[in-house]
C-alpha cells in the first residue's frame, strides 16, 4: 500500500450541492493524480430574496502517492 495523501478543496455551483461537489472533484483532477475518495466536510449555501443563489462544499480529497 502507497502513501495517501489528503488536500482540502472549497468549490460552488449555482445548481445543487451535488454539482459544487463534482466540481471540487473535476479542479481537484486538474493537478492531482490517483485520486481515491472525496468526503465533503462541510455544506453551505449562499441566499437572496429568501432565494437559494449558489451552493458550496468544503471537501477533503484522499490520493495515493506513487513511492
Amino acid at each position: 500500500m502507497g502513501i495517501v495523501k489528503v488536500i482540502e478543496v472549497i468549490a460552488n455551483s449555482e445548481k445543487s450541492f451535488d454539482d459544487a461537489t463534482q466540481n471540487a472533484l473535476i479542479e481537484a483532477s486538474k493537478s492531482v493524480k490517483n485520486i481515491r475518495s472525496i468526503y465533503v466536510k462541510h455544506f453551505n449555501a449562499n441566499v437572496e430574496n429568501n432565494k437559494i443563489v449558489s451552493y458550496g462544499v468544503n471537501a477533503k480529497i484522499s490520493f495515493e502517492i506513487n513511492s
